[in-house]
């Protein structure tokens, strides 16, 4: 049998509110009394009982971890960063895959259930409803990669999305592009729709450039390619600004099957800067998203959110800048 708080208590010598006390966050215990209890709980290989804790503590130290598009690569390097980020703040996460769900009610039911600390709506496509659907049932919640407002219902950490569109429109322009289109995921996603306004902002300014634009059916390699290929067999821009670099890869992979080169018979410019659009093979010219810094400010503020469940919902955006790969041509 596992050793219990009893059996470290007995071996050290104290009392149980003592080894309590010494394995709680911040609570008073001396340094010799401290010493003598883990001392015997390493003797007998006692790990305090994290259910346990939470009774006394009133805390679970989960967190939710919501997304809705696990068939993103990025998704890999998010949850990466995000679980190491909380565990390194001795919190854990509980991972919540929406698949093709979009009314929050049973993903706010089910992690009420387990009693989570917080949550974290990781997605740059749900409708910042979603996310206040937790903060209207009482759970502190941050909406990651989420839409931003300058005045948002949550706590929102992310890019500006109109602003991407317009950058990457802008650079088209400058590299010479008459005819340019926009190939974002699918049509409700939030961000999709947002790039795309922030493009043709852009290209309105520039009245001699014919623009024109499509949607993907998801965030996904074989939607990026479905898209290109049907493009393909009419009549094609010179280039496109694809809103995500996996839309851009399942493009590309179109293009070369086509056996035409991306960057001289057609242009390509995405978005995220993902590891894999660095691969050799890829060299994708894309928009860089500080996803790292994005996380790392996130769990910042959710650690801020468990210590003042009150604070005022706030929106904490990060720039972004052009990555120069292989996929457009040169600047002139």
């Amino acid at each position: 049998m596992s050793p219990t708080l009893k059996d470290v208590a007995d071996l050290a010598g104290v009392s149980r509110s003592a080894v309590s006390r010494t394995f709680t966050k911040g609570a008073s215990v001396s340094p010799k009394m401290r010493l003598k209890v883990e001392k015997a709980a390493e003797q007998l290989g006692y790990s305090p009982n994290a259910l346990a804790s939470s009774l006394t503590t009133g805390r679970t130290k989960l967190i939710g971890l919501v997304s809705n598009n696990f068939h993103n690569p990025i998704f890999l390097e998010v949850f990466d960063l995000f679980t190491r980020a909380l565990h390194e703040r001795d919190l854990r996460p509980l991972i919540v895959n929406l698949s093709d769900e979009t009314d929050p009610s049973n993903s706010v039911r089910m992690l009420r259930q387990y009693s989570v600390d917080a949550v974290v709506v990781a997605s740059s496509t749900l409708p910042p409803s979603f996310a206040k659907a937790f903060h209207d049932a009482g759970v502190p919640v941050v909406h990651t990669f989420g839409r931003f407002a300058t005045s948002p219902d949550v706590h929102v950490v992310g890019i500006d999305n109109v602003e991407c569109g317009r950058m990457a429109a802008r650079e088209l322009v400058a590299r010479g592009y008459s005819n340019v289109g926009y190939l974002g995921g699918p049509t409700d996603a939030t961000s999709a729709q947002d790039r795309l306004r922030g493009f043709q902002e852009e290209m309105a300014r520039h009245p001699t450039v014919f623009t024109s634009h499509s949607f993907a059916g998801a965030y996904s390699f074989e939607a990026g390619r479905v898209e290109m290929l049907r493009l393909l067999a009419s009549d094609p821009a010179e280039a496109y600004f694809c809103g995500d670099d996996v839309l851009s890869i399942g493009a590309l992979s179109a293009i070369q099957d086509h056996n035409m080169e991306p960057g001289q018979d057609i242009g390509i410019i995405g978005l995220n800067d993902m590891e894999m659009s660095r691969w050799e093979n890829i060299n994708l010219t894309t928009i860089h998203q500080p996803i790292k810094q994005i996380i790392q400010s996130s769990v910042n503020l959710l650690e801020e959110m468990l210590d003042d469940p009150d604070r005022y919902p706030e929106a904490r955006i990060f720039p972004c800048h052009v990555i120069e790969r292989g996929t457009l041509r040169p600047r002139p």
